[in-house]
């Protein structure tokens, strides 16, 4: 089958669009109509006309997307797209670490679930988060959930503390801090660039840090040929249509294993956008109340990130 032009079809009789995370497999980003990081998809989400949207991602960006547009069909491609971020900061664990800090201000990372977002004051992601966390006035307790990594390096650039959270994902925990030198040894014009998800030592050696679609933007600007990668492998996809002249490198995991890739994100496959398209399922339902409550704060952040 022509995936490709199937899904193309189904798009206009379905009037659907695809969103697609830039953690995706390459022949999905080429069917998408909009690839991007969590804000990007989040605003092409709150802004689309569309009746039904297709979520090439993980859960948490597919509920977003949906709490954006409650009347609105959204698909997952495969339900069971999850995330260690957001698997690993349950809300009623969540609930009773925020009520240990009453009168708090509460910032949640969009890699969370929607229980969680609604009980957030503010919602960032790695392309905002410093931009709304210098927002908050002085004063104020602030907490920062689910990102341990994330917040840490907040806390260096900005010189706030925040409470933690002690979350973090399982790709940007896995890259090798050992085998990255290594790598720039065997590579020493090369730049490092990294995601603030990674761990501090790594962040260290980082000539660049910053969200994917920063990391993205960097190196197609570049005059350097040559870059190692420590975020998702997906990336490398839009990086090397962007710069086909230029050598993108993924970081190395400490484990010989395809361990930079999110297994969550990799259980999307082109024939399973079709088949969403084609079915209209799996749908993503929430309850009325959890929408409105959890739309709040995204609010918030699109506010601030306009």
């Amino acid at each position: 089958m022509d995936y490709e032009a199937e899904i193309a079809r189904l798009k206009r009789e379905r009037n659907a669009i695809v969103l697609a995370h830039y953690y995706q497999e390459g022949d999905i980003q080429d069917v998408a109509d909009v690839i991007g990081d969590s804000l990007q998809l989040a605003q092409a989400a709150a802004k689309t006309q569309a009746d039904v949207i297709c979520f090439a991602g993980v859960h948490f960006m597919a509920e977003t997307a949906k709490i954006l547009n409650p009347n609105r069909i959204v698909v997952l491609p495969d339900l069971e797209a999850g995330c260690s971020l957001a698997d690993g900061c349950p809300a009623d664990r969540f609930i009773a670490w925020k009520a240990k800090y009453p009168g708090s201000v509460v910032v949640s990372y969009i890699n969370c679930s929607a229980e969680v977002k609604a009980e957030s004051d503010y919602i960032v992601t790695s392309s905002n988060a410093e931009k709304i966390v210098r927002a908050i006035p002085e004063g104020k307790t602030i907490l920062f959930a689910p990102d341990k990594n994330l917040g840490r390096w907040l806390v260096k650039k900005i010189g706030r503390e925040m409470v933690l959270w002690q979350g973090s994902c399982i790709v940007h925990e896995t890259f090798s801090e050992r085998k990255l030198i290594a790598l720039k040894t065997r590579h020493p014009d090369a730049e490092i660039l990294a995601h603030p998800e990674c761990e501090d030592g790594l962040l260290s050696m980082a000539d660049y840090i910053g969200s994917t679609t920063g990391i993205l933007k960097y190196a197609l600007a570049s005059p350097k040929k040559e870059f190692i990668v420590a975020t998702e492998a997906g990336i490398l996809h839009q990086m090397q249509k962007g710069a086909p002249d230029k050598t993108f490198i993924p970081a190395p995991p400490e484990a010989n294993c395809a361990c930079n890739e999110c297994p969550h994100m990799k259980r999307n496959t082109i024939e399973k956008v079709y088949t969403s398209l084609r079915d209209l399922s799996p749908r993503l339902e929430m309850r009325a109340d959890l929408l409105e409550r959890a739309r709040v704060p995204i609010d918030r952040m699109l506010a601030l990130s306009a």
